[in-house]
């Protein structure tokens, strides 16, 4: 009766490449397969027990089920600032530059639809987790992609960066607002230098555009490497806010707790549309996040070791079946090139035939862009167990080519 309705917001989304594999997924686990998941990343760990006891607690006392604020409980905004000012010795006033978030997604996608006139340009590094490209495209705006090229090691080719950067500035039309950065990166790996910052900080006030920053994976760092945050660049809160969630550092995926912090501008446009649509997460969850951030660090540091656990016996497990994949410095993924002697199939078609062939799921790379066609991303979710028999699995699949 109504098909010539049309939803055009919707029909700027292309299909979702993701859901391919998650349907195959799904087929083989109802057919009793045993599927062996790499391919979200969805922390399988428990949340720590203390930020449990206080949620428990909190949720016990009279008075907690109302409407909470949607910018955020003043204590969760003051304990964002203190760990900004532990962690990076920057200083975020609590009222102002700061706004809780429901995760770091919707906190991106509501700044984004506030702060986006149609026809606005955005300037978005690929490959790139896909929120980050199509918040812009469901607000109106366009976006500009920019390849990432990094070395061996995963560290971003910093020159090279900054010199495509002008380029991409110089040819947009119109001229770009925006530009979305995300160190340590989802799905590459890659991370930078406070250096790097410095000059994009620098970039953006003489061509004057804001930079969003998702910092997402910060504390889950190896072999030495520190995530530096844009905000402990002098000035940087002129142009730039950053994000972060406590969904990887904390497994506290399914809570929905992050936030934004910097320029007020920004963060004030992110509080005013929040004050339209929410009316802020339930005030426990808020509490228990605030002990989370308040903590001395302890079980942040048993997870990020236990994802270095895994990133290493799974570098070791797959090399034994053939598959050499590089060592990141952080996060909890491996952007894994797709052996040779496969590579002609692209991304999707072996990510399809490791789940139906070797039952392994990975999440293919041109998902996130077209410049990740050669690789597909693993998540570390698995436990030392499921790595061993995934590695048997792909090394009998290999073979089979």
């Amino acid at each position: 009766m109504f098909d010539d309705f049309q939803f055009e917001k919707l029909n700027r989304l292309p299909n979702y490449i993701f859901a391919v594999i998650n349907e195959i997924k799904m087929e083989e686990r109802r057919a009793g397969k045993d599927v062996i998941d790499f391919s979200m990343g969805n922390p399988d760990g428990d949340t720590p027990q203390h930020i449990i006891d206080k949620l428990v607690e909190t949720a016990q006392k009279k008075g907690n089920f109302r409407y909470s604020a949607s910018k955020g409980i003043f204590k969760l905004r003051l304990a964002i600032a203190d760990w900004y000012k532990r962690k990076y010795g920057v200083d975020i006033d609590p009222n102002g530059e700061a706004v809780a978030t429901m995760g770091s997604k919707e906190g991106y996608v509501h700044l984004v639809e506030a702060i986006t006139n149609v026809g606005d340009m955005a300037i978005v590094p690929e490959p790139t987790y896909p929120i980050h490209t199509y918040a812009f495209t469901l607000a109106g705006g366009a976006v500009r992609k920019m390849e990432i090229k990094f070395d061996s090691e995963f560290k971003l080719d910093e020159d090279t960066f900054i010199s495509d950067l002008k380029t991409a500035i110089a040819e947009s039309v119109p001229k770009p607002k925006y530009l979305i950065l995300n160190f340590p990166h989802n799905p590459t790996t890659v991370t930078v230098t406070e250096d790097f910052y410095k000059r994009v900080v620098e970039l953006a006030k003489k061509e004057r555009f804001y930079i969003i920053s998702d910092i997402a994976y910060a504390d889950l760092t190896f072999d030495g490497y520190k995530t530096p945050s844009i905000l402990a660049v002098d000035g940087a809160k002129d142009v730039a806010v950053e994000s972060f969630t406590l969904s990887k550092s904390y497994n506290m995926a399914g809570w929905r707790v992050g936030f934004v912090v910097g320029n007020r501008k920004l963060v004030g446009a992110l509080e005013k549309i929040k004050s339209w649509l929410d009316y802020g997460m339930f005030t426990p969850i808020q509490v228990a996040a605030t002990v989370a951030l308040n903590g001395d660090g302890s079980c942040v540091e048993d997870i990020r070791k236990n994802y270095e656990d895994r990133r290493d016996f799974l570098i070791k497990s797959f090399a034994s079946a053939g598959w050499d994949v590089g060592k990141p410095r952080a996060t909890m993924f491996i952007w894994a090139r797709i052996p040779e002697k496969v590579r002609h199939l692209g991304s999707l078609e072996f990510s399809k035939r490791l789940l139906l062939e070797a039952e392994v799921a990975v999440s293919p790379g041109i998902g996130f862009g077209d410049y990740g066609d050669e690789y597909v991303r693993i998540a570390l979710i698995e436990n030392r167990h499921r790595i061993k028999q995934a590695s048997k699995n792909i090394k009998k699949f290999l073979n089979s080519f």
